[in-house]
């Protein structure tokens, strides 16, 4: 099938990209075809975020959006920041001693408690009221390039194979869907977008990009523990000084409540688990009396791309562009990324639109792209918190807070600071590390991966070939188990890996692909970089409501 342009994901940049270029052929009457395929079951259906949104790029996309429907109900009302001391204790940070670019009220932007995946679902509706064709369900599995090594187009995965490689009744051939332009928007550490920076070298002279894991649970919570609108921020325990990170509460729509922990995927021991230390923070005083007598209805995991400015890699490439979490726009120092990834977004459909306008039959390199986005405010509030991650991670997360602090208020004229190890070149021998012994969850307020991973609503197909591929099938026994513990046992978030027993007595590494949530973090944090997620069969992995 052939389209002008083609849009892989329909996140909020995605979408936000298809919203513009419509509106633009719409205004002047022209005839533009333009796709988004997505590889949930429907969009919406793999959004994971906070999220505290900021209506900036919203309001410059749709500025009636409030007479629209957007789903923005919530306005933030309280603002506070913590610092858990430990496991009882907990220090309100005044507003003066907390980065200028945290705070959730007042200023230009108003700021809202929502749901990332309600917001792309209302932005799925602008878009088809416009006259795009969105395609839930099927998952871009290959890149198209030319001879010439020109983006062309992708190529939609083959549904109804079974784990033999072999089709099945159900079985249906893969399509091509061509384009003139393509737009890679998969969310963080995209498949795709992984191997283009790689093909067209679009991270030289970048730093290598950093990620975080976010996890995150949505609750029902009593009516008298109920504040629409609050919002509390924190770090310190229950990370140790090598591990950084922070959580967040807010209480949204419908008395409901999401709390959730994000941490860097820079972290040193191997015997961490990240889902873990989420279980027991929530135990925490300042965070159990907003949970106690609630009812946990949902639980996700998602990979989170936040080198930031340093990081952020070329976005153009003969036939296509990169954008929002694809490229990596998330701005940490706001702990916001859907503001400037919808600008991205937006900036992309501007750009192409005119190409295609100017009679333009694809397969150019949008240099035009690079000073339109350098021009724009996403850009600018990248470039001035560029040092806010590594700070962090060279000084810790006190100290580098103060850094990034004093960098705020001076303007940004502090020597920009700069972290080129990559995650998984952090981790240590599991022997030159303490075990962490975590407590059991209590079935109130902490849970089990399992149990959780229900809460996802996580299906796979079973007879289908794995998507969790290993280059080296036997670096998990032979390499990362003596040397790491095999780490992968604790860094999923969804039991997907485990080392087990087989029948000769030796240990096997077994991977349960059915429970995986499409997080990443193993493509990302695997010590020797032997995991590589591509894309299950379309439809497949979590179904998430309201996250």
């Amino acid at each position: 099938m052939d389209f002008d342009v083609v849009i892989v994901g329909a996140g909020p940049s995605g979408l936000a990209a298809a919203c513009r270029l419509m509106q633009q052929a719409n205004d002047a009457e022209r005839e533009l075809s333009v796709c988004v395929v997505e590889k949930g079951s429907e969009v919406g259906a793999h959004i994971l975020s906070g999220a505290i949104f900021e209506p900036r790029a919203l309001d410059e996309l749709f500025p009636d959006w409030a007479d629209r429907g957007a789903p923005l109900t919530t306005p933030a009302s309280r603002d506070e920041v913590y610092l858990l001391r430990d496991a009882e204790k907990a220090q309100k940070l005044p507003g003066a001693l907390v980065p200028p670019s945290m705070h959730n009220l007042g200023g230009e932007h108003a700021r809202y408690v929502i749901s990332a995946g309600n917001l792309s679902r209302w932005l799925a509706e602008q878009a088809e009221s416009l006259g795009v064709e969105i395609f839930p369900g099927f998952a871009a599995q290959d890149v198209i390039v030319d001879e010439d090594e020109i983006v062309r187009g992708i190529l939609i995965g083959d549904m109804g194979v079974g784990a033999d490689g072999q089709p099945k009744d159900s079985y249906m051939p893969g399509m091509e869907l061509r384009a003139k332009y393509t737009l890679f928007a998969e969310g963080s550490r995209g498949h795709l977008g992984k191997r283009l920076i790689q093909r067209f070298s679009l991270d030289e002279g970048r730093d290598p990009q950093h990620y975080g894991i976010g996890l995150k649970e949505l609750w029902d919570i009593p009516a008298d523990t109920y504040e629409p609108g609050l919002v509390l921020h924190g770090s310190g325990w229950p990370l140790d000084k090598h591990t950084h990170g922070g959580w967040f509460l807010y209480h949204g729509d419908n008395q409901q409540a999401v709390v959730g922990l994000i941490m860097d995927l820079s972290y040193q021991n191997p015997w961490l688990s990240p889902f873990d230390e989420f279980q027991r923070m929530k135990h925490h005083p300042l965070l159990k009396q907003h949970l106690e007598g609630g009812t946990r209805v949902a639980y996700g995991a998602r990979s989170i791309t936040k080198g930031g400015f340093n990081c952020l890699p070329k976005m153009t490439f003969p036939g296509g562009l990169l954008i929002g979490c694809d490229a990596g726009t998330l701005n940490f120092a706001k702990i916001k990324g859907l503001h400037t990834a919808m600008k991205s977004g937006m900036v992309a459909a501007e750009t192409v639109f005119e190409a295609i306008a100017d009679g333009d039959e694809g397969g150019q390199e949008l240099t035009a792209f690079t000073g339109k986005w350098e021009a724009s405010w996403a850009y600018a509030e990248l470039k001035a918190s560029a040092s806010f991650g590594p700070a962090i991670h060279k000084y810790g997360t006190v100290l580098g807070g103060a850094y990034n602090f004093a960098d705020q208020l001076l303007g940004g004229k502090l020597p920009t600071q700069h972290d080129t190890t990559p995650d998984h070149a952090r981790l240590k021998p599991a022997a030159e590390c303490e075990k962490i012994d975590y407590p059991k969850p209590d079935g109130k307020l902490s849970f089990d991966k399992l149990s959780s991973v229900f809460l996802s609503n996580t299906n796979h197909e079973e007879d289908q070939p794995c998507h969790l591929k290993l280059t080296d099938p036997d670096i998990p026994i032979r390499d990362n188990l003596p040397e790491y513990a095999e780490p992968a046992q604790r860094y999923c978030p969804a039991a997907v890996y485990e080392v087990v027993e087989g029948d000769d007595g030796k240990p096997q590494f077994q991977i349960n692909f059915q429970n995986c949530v499409h997080c990443k973090t193993c493509d990302i944090k695997d010590p020797a970089q032997n995991i590589n997620w591509v894309a299950p069969e379309g439809g497949g992995g979590p179904n998430y409501p309201n996250m």
